[in-house]
């Protein structure tokens, strides 16, 4: 029986060899916002995975919307240079459809990177002022942001669209606007973190205003013929929070402004949220989104059996998966499991003799490399 997840699809104009795509995964390496080798390493190595979409790691529209004062940015010429520089690198070495995730910290920016302490920064550190929808901080102890007026809402719907114009520039097959993890378009989504008392407050309508207004000047931005999709929330883990049915009615917002594709997380908004985390635990969220939207859907949430893959994409639960840590672990994953389920994958030329029906003897007899 053939492989669902090994079945080529398309999302908008891009053709994809199977349904395996890679998450962006900041790596926390860039210097001023700029790329640096070890983004040459990191994504090289994901591009010759055998996955058929690669997104680059979050990146901050501006330098106050970066998470870490080592996260890439795309606000910059210096940044578009090296953001160029590493995508033709990885042109050079593989076929996969590559794009990159736009990104705002909001009131999550500021911070140490993880093997640092994972808390914001202090002054002596370089901190900067973060901002939000409402002056109220991440947890108790945390700083509290500034509240963004009407001036820095659109100061920041300019660094977006600006962005998605530096992504044309560089030749990017697609851009992903993230809004969910807790940064600031998710901040905007969530009751919890938005107190607004104007038109982005209140109601899912204006809680949602703000963030489909950064979609569309993205979508405008970026040629016409490309895709544009997002990452979004299925849940905020929180009573009270963003929920399910939420992400219905965004999705379908987001769809009606061209919306390309979503793929569908969740949590990051609330630091203590009690989360049950197992394999898979996320996938619940798009199948919902799928179904009720009718939006091409990825899925994600610690996916790394393949047979659970499969069966996520056969059942009909998403479109295609998003894989981070699995691909982390074992950057030939998709080689590994087209071989548990039978399926066929391109490798390259270079790296043919590995696959394992060229390992028979006759194939094999007097070579020794």
């Amino acid at each position: 029986m053939q492989s669902t997840l090994f079945t080529p699809f398309r999302i908008g104009i891009m053709d994809l060899a199977n349904r395996i795509t890679i998450s962006p995964m900041c790596q926390y390496s860039a210097v001023d916002g700029s790329m640096t080798d070890w983004h040459l390493m990191h994504l090289g190595t994901m591009a010759l995975s055998g996955a058929s979409m690669l997104v680059i790691e979050a990146t901050g529209v501006n330098p106050e919307g970066r998470i870490t004062h080592q996260c890439t940015g795309l606000y910059s010429d210096e940044n578009e240079a090296a953001m160029s520089r590493a995508v033709k690198y990885v042109r050079s070495i593989s076929p996969i459809v590559l794009g990159v995730q736009l990104a705002h910290a909001g009131r999550k920016a500021s911070t140490q990177r993880p093997w640092e302490g994972r808390s914001f920064l202090s002054p002596g550190e370089g901190a900067w002022e973060t901002v939000a929808p409402s002056a109220v901080p991440l947890a108790a102890g945390w700083p509290t942001p500034r509240a963004l007026d009407r001036g820095g809402m659109e100061a920041v719907i300019k660094a977006f669209a600006q962005a998605a114009q530096r992504a044309a520039r560089i030749g990017l097959d697609f851009v992903e606007v993230h809004s969910t993890h807790g940064y600031l378009l998710s901040e905007f989504l969530s009751p919890l973190s938005n107190h607004r008392t104007d038109e982005f407050g209140g109601s899912l309508e204006n809680r949602m205003r703000f963030p489909l207004e950064v979609f569309r000047a993205v979508r405008a931005a970026f040629p016409s013929g490309k895709p544009v999709g997002a990452k979004i929330s299925g849940t905020d883990w929180v009573p009270g929070g963003w929920t399910p049915e939420n992400a219905v009615v965004y999705a379908r917002e987001l769809k009606n402004l061209g919306c390309e594709y979503a793929t569908v997380s969740g949590g990051g908004l609330v630091l203590d949220a009690k989360i049950q985390v197992a394999p898979g635990y996320q996938v619940q969220y798009a199948e919902t989104v799928k179904r009720e939207a009718k939006i091409t859907t990825g899925a994600i949430g610690l996916i790394s059996d393949p047979k659970q893959a499969e069966a996520i994409v056969a059942g009909g639960q998403a479109d295609f998966i998003s894989l981070a840590r699995a691909m982390l672990f074992n950057p030939r994953w998709p080689w590994h499991a087209a071989v548990t389920l039978g399926a066929e994958i391109n490798y390259p030329p270079q790296y043919e003799r590995c696959a394992p029906k060229s390992w028979s003897p006759a194939r094999t007899l007097g070579r020794v490399g």
